[in-house]
């Protein structure tokens, strides 16, 4: 749970977040007011069945989508005062993202998935940082693989190398194992907290598996668009 004094020292903090999406008669609330505060170097869990609204609140809180209302500062940035260029940009360095559905670029290798976005960010060492990300996720003999020469477990693999290589403060997985069988999945999440663990990020974990969020020093439930529960697991 966070102390009173853990803003000063917050990954995320969220005060009366809204999210609508359409105008007018066919307005839907999407995010109906999310105070929250996430101390640096937390394990959270958003948890919630389809339609709760966690996938859009990581949506807002990663900068992937515009809040409709309210304040939100995301590693150090006012992320509620920038349009979507700035947005993109703010997240550059700042924040990792693992998907359900990886997201891999199929024209390119292992190597090029995690070294691209290392090079459109200006790193100078991307080929070198992420072939050792990629050692580093059991992948070192798969370099020059594309995803389609993949399993599903490697794949996630390469993302989870791509999130972490920039070296961000902040982590998001959405559902990262729903697309993996329960032993690979399973090998996934430990590979997912070791490597966490290892930056010292904070990781914030989207799912409806109360086994998984489990796995996370905080549990925050969603209910229509509302934080029903917070609490320590």
């Amino acid at each position: 749970m966070t102390s009173p004094n853990s803003e000063t020292l917050a990954a995320i903090t969220a005060r009366s977040l809204t999210l609508t999406l359409g105008n007018g008669e066919a307005a839907v609330e999407i995010l109906r007011g999310i105070d929250l505060a996430v101390p640096l170097g937390q394990t959270l869990a958003l948890l919630g069945p389809s339609g709760s609204g966690k996938s859009s609140l990581m949506a807002v809180l990663s900068g992937l989508e515009r809040a409709s209302g309210g304040t939100l500062d995301v590693a150090g940035e006012n992320f509620a005062a920038l349009d979507e260029d700035a947005l993109a940009a703010a997240r550059r360095g700042r924040i990792g993202i693992v998907l359900q559905a990886f997201h891999l670029l199929p024209t390119m290798t292992a190597l090029e998935n995690v070294m691209t976005p290392l090079e459109l960010a200006g790193v100078t060492d991307a080929r070198p940082r992420a072939e050792a990300e990629l050692i580093a996720v059991g992948l070192g003999h798969r370099l020059h693989h594309y995803p389609t020469q993949l399993s599903g477990g490697e794949q996630q693999r390469v993302a989870i190398a791509r999130a972490l290589a920039g070296r961000p403060a902040l982590v998001f997985a959405d559902e990262p194992t729903g697309n993996l069988d329960a032993a690979t999945g399973a090998a996934i999440i430990d590979l997912l907290f070791a490597r966490r663990a290892e930056a010292g990020a904070t990781l914030v974990i989207i799912t409806h598996d109360a086994g998984l969020a489990a796995k996370c020093e905080r549990v925050v439930t969603l209910a229509d668009g509302r934080i029903a529960s917070d609490t320590a697991a």
